[in-house]
């Protein structure tokens, strides 16, 4: 198995952490007296893997730490190195976003494109993200799944650390992304998910006469130090802002959402309506 692809060359975090893991690669392999290709035999990796790694060209794979600290008898040190690798083998905007959403007690999201991504099951994620044109490359499609299904341990409710709530647009309750049977099962899952105590999930349906976020997908983070975070989701140029005079409009704007769509309770049994009609 190879590595995944290094990220851009302006991601001075990725490249920083890269350093020192091909660095650490390097003067372990060299201490142990043998060569790439021989280093490569011992630990199942052509030498041309193990040159593209130790020259920061590809990142290793988990699989490869712990073989490269088997061999080499390093005792755990390169294994560890497992855990800085891996937030940086994500792309840089969704490793920023995650740490925003980590640092948050609050998350409310409206969409009417898709199934929000704390939402989605695997087989919904992996068709969002091949369904995209240009398309992605088949590692690309990989990493971005990963990273999307990474940031979903956030929402564990047992943590008890942060609330949510959810707006969807009804259009993608009815949207089949990925197939019948995948929406099926992406249904039952928020079925699910809206009933954990700390998520409210609410849905503004198609009949309603207003209809506040017809501009667009979006998100607000309330963070741990009184301060507002908003993303603003567009096909070209998502942004987070800061500004409070930015942040303040979509957060009345979301407020005026909910107050528009149906209640959790509500949306519950507009789920569970929707996915009897996939079942006809």
């Amino acid at each position: 198995m190879g590595g995944w692809d290094a990220g851009p060359e302006d991601d001075e975090e990725a490249g920083a952490v890269m350093r020192t893991v091909q660095r650490q690669l390097k003067l372990w392999r060299e201490s142990a007296g043998l060569t790439q290709a021989e280093f490569g035999a011992a630990i199942g990796y052509g030498e041309e893997q193990v040159s593209s790694v130790e020259r920061g060209r590809r990142i290793p794979r988990p699989e490869y730490l712990d073989r490269a600290d088997e061999v080499l008898s390093a005792g755990g040190r390169i294994a560890a190195l497992k855990e800085d690798l891996a937030e940086v083998r994500y792309p840089k905007k969704v490793r920023d976003l995650k740490k925003l959403e980590a640092d948050a007690v609050e998350l409310g999201a409206y969409n009417n494109s898709v199934i929000h991504g704390l939402l989605q099951i695997p087989e919904y994620t992996q068709a969002v993200f091949d369904a995209r044109r240009p398309p992605f490359t088949e590692e690309e499609v990989n990493q971005q799944v990963s990273a999307r299904l990474a940031r979903q341990r956030i929402l564990d409710p047992r943590s008890g650390a942060r609330v949510f709530s959810f707006v969807q647009c009804e259009s993608t309750l009815r949207r089949p992304i990925g197939g019948r049977m995948v929406m099926r099962q992406q249904l039952e899952r928020l079925l699910e998910v809206s009933q954990w105590r700390n998520v409210d999930l609410q849905i503004l349906p198609l009949d309603r006469e207003e209809n506040s976020g017809t501009d667009g997908s979006f998100r607000l983070l309330k963070l741990k130090d009184g301060a507002t975070v908003a993303f603003s989701e567009a096909p070209l140029s998502s942004r987070v802002m800061t500004d409070p005079k930015e942040t303040t409009v979509l957060d009345i704007r979301y407020g005026v959402i909910r107050a528009q769509a149906l209640s959790p309770r509500e949306s519950l049994a507009f789920i569970e309506k929707v996915l009897g009609e996939t079942k006809t």
